[in-house]
């Protein structure tokens, strides 16, 4: 790592100096009483002076005020002047850490290759927030995100949150902003990242810096540099897989108060509307038959615009490479070219929406989903269904882990809902690449869990947490690797710090969902890995319900293909399974399925015992062969047979 203090000489001259005024300083606070040894420890690490309010409690709601910090000096690096850290994209999340880190003292850049900050929520006009609260009503993305939530609402005018970031960030002395500069490429040292190189102005220009925050949605600094990485599905064994995209659009001419009215007397509840927001009308969606067969309308998310118009989030497009830029510019017309059909369906169908006019479309798409880069951990749909707490926390999130439709065949589904969950230091830390951190959607999370901790409260509140680990990486001459073994230093600083500016971060002991303490929750718990199964909002997995053949067979095709891809060894077979299923049958296909063999359900069963792949408790609520199974039996032997043959192989 390139070192700070020789990097910063007038400071490290200045030393003897500042060991005199420490003295000064003593006696003055002895006579004062007040903060002596924290005011010492400032002096010696060469921290700037700051001042804060005491963070908020939970109930209060109310942000710490932004901390005071003098105006940071410039490291010299190879020669030049540099910045402590450079944050590469001017979405909601690299907004959160420039500020953060700017806040604490650090001399920061924020790159931004468009002409306004503010990324998916300004160009992709999705102006209303996917909140993240506890049991208790608490919000969880207390913090920077919460300066923005308190201000402008959870559903917001595009214009005025434009307005908004630029404000915050022009406030900040350590924070210069380029818009409209374009990141060409990682200044790289080996494997440790210095800096961005940028068109700026048309030319091309270096930028070196001591620290890189990469916050750009599809994590294209860390690809850059050469930081692995999976895309969409490609994790749970559905690779190409992807979440579709949503172009948002802007309509003119709506009837509110009517809009109010309808969804609030509808007779369902998952409708609602307020002043600014709706979302409704989700069964009459259904009926909506688009000209492009490769399009969905869903239910509506509906937010209003400062003069009078609404926003719609609702139109969901498929076939679709996020990372591609023609095709993202070919997924903007195709959506063009079908929101007028939508909005002659809405005037016939939506309450409110009979004088309905389209007005614009957002010049970027909603991407849900393109690389998960490989982090130091990887967040997991148990981590977040299991509401786990981790050492390293340095967000909590709740939100539905909610997956979009892949397809026009499919419809999405919510795997579970958590109550509370902690996202790890350690998730945004890539591998590989040294100085480096990723806080985008694109962090070290697994497809599925990234489903809820994709939302932009979290990913703004890891950002924060982004900009206050830099001044430890700085300030203590460590990488963000070395970072993630100090458990009793730099992690409980991070922490602490981050809780004075009024971040929320609490140890917590887990709530545990009743479905854990169900005898199936072990294969539950495997085959949800896989994305083989879901438990709703409710996070009910239906474990009594009996099965089709198709659950059975579907579902034990991909358990024997991933088995396959994974660890080999298992010829390539495809398993059908009769109309009438039985536990009995149950058996004899995941036997053929291992060996190939056609066995009676008698022989079947003994041979998945005595082979150690179906334990006694399973064996003991499958005893009837006869019987229809039902989905706790599927999801456990199917669970057994892939964790069994993974362990084997």
């Amino acid at each position: 790592m390139l070192s700070y203090f020789a990097t910063h000489s007038n400071q490290t001259k200045a030393r003897p100096a500042l060991r005199l005024l420490a003295g000064l300083l003593v006696c003055m606070l002895l006579l004062s009483g007040c903060g002596i040894q924290e005011s010492i420890q400032r002096i010696f690490r060469d921290e700037p002076a700051v001042t804060t309010t005491a963070p908020a409690g939970p109930d209060e709601m109310q942000p710490a005020e932004p901390a005071v910090v003098e105006p940071a000096k410039a490291p010299i690096i190879d020669g030049v002047e540099g910045y402590d850290v450079i944050v590469a994209g001017g979405e909601p999340e690299g907004i959160a850490a420039a500020l953060s880190a700017a806040r604490n003292g650090m001399k920061t850049l924020l790159v931004e290759e468009s002409s306004a900050l503010g990324g998916l929520m300004t160009l992709g006009m999705l102006n209303f927030l996917d909140m993240n609260h506890d049991s208790s009503g608490t919000l969880l993305t207390q913090g920077i995100f919460q300066e923005f939530y308190n201000d402008m609402g959870n559903a917001f005018d595009v214009e005025e949150a434009k307005e908004w970031f630029w404000r915050k960030t022009q406030a900040e002395a350590n924070l210069t902003v380029l818009l409209n500069t374009k990141i060409i490429k990682p200044v790289m040292q080996e494997h440790t990242i210095s800096g961005l190189m940028v068109q700026e102005e048309g030319k091309a220009k270096t930028y070196r810096s001591l620290t890189v925050i990469d916050a750009t949605v599809d994590a294209d600094v860390a690809a850059a540099a050469g930081v692995p990485y999976t895309i969409g599905g490609e994790d749970y064994g559905e690779a190409g897989l992807r979440q579709g995209v949503t172009l948002v659009f802007e309509l003119a001419g709506v009837n509110w108060n009517k809009v109010i009215k309808y969804l609030k007397n509808d007779g369902n509840g998952d409708s609602g509307a307020d002043t600014a927001a709706a979302w409704g009308y989700g069964d009459i969606a259904l009926n909506y038959q688009p000209s492009d067969a490769m399009m969905r309308l869903r239910g509506p998310n509906i937010a209003r615009q400062a003069n009078g118009n609404v926003l719609i989030n609702a139109l969901v497009i498929f076939g679709v490479d996020g990372l591609n830029p023609l095709s993202r510019a070919a997924g903007i017309l195709r959506g063009r070219q079908e929101i007028p059909h939508i909005v002659e369906f809405m005037r016939e169908n939506f309450k409110g929406f009979e004088n309905a006019r389209f007005v614009d479309a957002a010049p970027r798409l909603y991407v849900r989903e393109t690389r998960h880069i490989q982090g130091e951990y990887r967040l997991t749909i148990t981590d977040v269904l299991e509401n786990r707490d981790q050492w390293d926390r340095i967000a909590h999130g709740s939100y539905p882990v909610d997956v979009q439709p892949t397809g026009p065949n499919n419809y999405g589904n919510v795997i579970g809902a958590p109550e509370i969950y902690s996202i790890p230091f350690r998730c945004i830390v890539p591998q590989v690449v040294d100085q480096l951190l990723v806080v985008s959607r694109s962090a070290s999370y697994d497809s599925l869990p990234h489903g809820s901790a994709r939302v932009i409260p979290i990913g703004m509140a890891v950002g924060e947490a982004a900009g206050v680990a830099c001044v430890w990486a700085v300030r203590h001459e460590q990488t963000f690797r070395e970072m993630t073994q100090l458990k009793d230093t730099a992690i409980p600083w991070i922490q602490n710090r981050l809780k004075a500016q009024g971040a929320y971060l609490t140890a917590y002991d887990p709530p545990r969902f009743a479905v854990m303490d169900h005898w199936a929750y072990p294969g539950v718990r495997t085959m949800r890995e896989l994305g083989l199964t879901e438990g709703g909002y409710s996070n009910d997995y239906r474990l009594e319900k009996e099965i089709t053949k198709w659950a059975l067979q579907n579902k034990l095709n991909k358990v024997l293909r991933l088995v396959r891809e994974r660890a080999g060894q298992i010829p390539e077979r495809t398993v059908e399974v009769s109309e009438q299923v039985t536990v009995g049958e149950m058996f004899q296909k995941a036997a053929f399925g291992i060996t190939g063999k056609s066995m009676a359900p008698a022989e079947a069963r003994a041979y998945l015992e005595n082979n150690g792949i179906l334990s006694q408790v399973v064996l003991e609520y499958c005893q009837d062969l006869n019987a229809v199974p039902n989905y706790g039996q599927l999801l456990s032997v199917l669970g057994a047979v892939y964790d069994s043959l993974m362990k084997t192989n």
